[in-house]
């Protein structure tokens, strides 16, 4: 049986990695729990090109071992592992005390299943099929937060929050109700607040590539979920960059 060459953090491929990224810059190092090799090298590969650190563990006690022992800045964790599931390996590393910011990775991208990986110690959750662009994207975010207490189960943009546990959206104390491709919208938007999102960027995470970047679909729904979360309210939130994107923003 052929099993992935786990490399050690600071030799092998790693070393390399560092060495070419500069010895003197500290570098992002990760952890890569996936059972597909295909994928995980892939993963590997990519991060490795951007000037990450990265490892790989190809089954869920293997990856429970190595985040315990080596420290880490951020895992990336599938949810189907064998000899553990990835849920357990997550909810087994925050009884240990790491709290190390977790990124699930699954082909279960239902609500529940979200809910399910959130409350079980996950950071964030991305759903398979997914861009190698916001998997990086969302790494290098998680990354930033290390060491930050975590208040990320509700997003706030001035008066504006979006629970993601309950799915309830309130501006104001006032609850707003949103159809679910508005609520995704809303809550990619918040995820990324101060920061300009582009239609493409948007069409890869809500929409999960079903349509072309020259179609008006996002600026229909931009506008729908722009009336909702600022009408009746004074200060506006959700601003059009032109020929760039969208952001939301509290400017006080």
């Amino acid at each position: 049986m052929n099993s992935p060459q786990q490399t050690a953090p600071g030799t092998g491929e790693t070393g390399c990695a560092e060495a070419a990224a500069g010895a003197n810059v500290p570098r992002m190092k990760i952890l890569v729990i996936e059972d597909d090799l295909e994928a995980a090298a892939y993963m590997v590969k990519g991060f490795r090109e951007a000037g990450i650190v990265a490892d790989h563990a190809s089954d869920g006690e293997s990856g429970l071992f190595m985040a315990s022992e080596n420290g880490y800045d951020v895992l990336i964790v599938d949810r189907m592992l064998p000899r553990r599931d990835g849920l357990s390996v997550i909810s087994e590393l925050r009884k240990r005390g790491v709290d190390t910011p977790v990124l699930i990775l699954s082909a279960l991208g239902q609500v529940d299943d979200r809910v399910t990986g959130l409350r079980a110690g996950g950071d964030d959750y991305l759903p398979k099929p997914y861009a190698f662009s916001e998997l990086l994207a969302r790494v290098e975010v998680l990354g930033r937060r290390k060491g930050k207490p975590e208040q990320d189960m509700v997003y706030r943009v001035g008066d504006l929050e979006l629970d993601r546990l309950s799915h309830e959206v309130r501006r104001g104390g006032r609850e707003l109700l949103l159809q679910p491709r508005e609520y995704r919208l809303l809550e990619y938007l918040m995820k990324n607040a101060g920061q300009v999102v582009t239609r493409t960027m948007l069409l890869e995470n809500v929409w999960d590539y079903h349509f072309d970047p020259q179609t008006n679909v996002i600026d229909v729904h931009v506008s729908r979920l722009r009336s909702k979360i600022e009408k009746d309210f004074d200060k506006p939130l959700l601003k059009t960059v032109r020929g760039a994107g969208y952001m939301i923003k509290d400017e006080g």
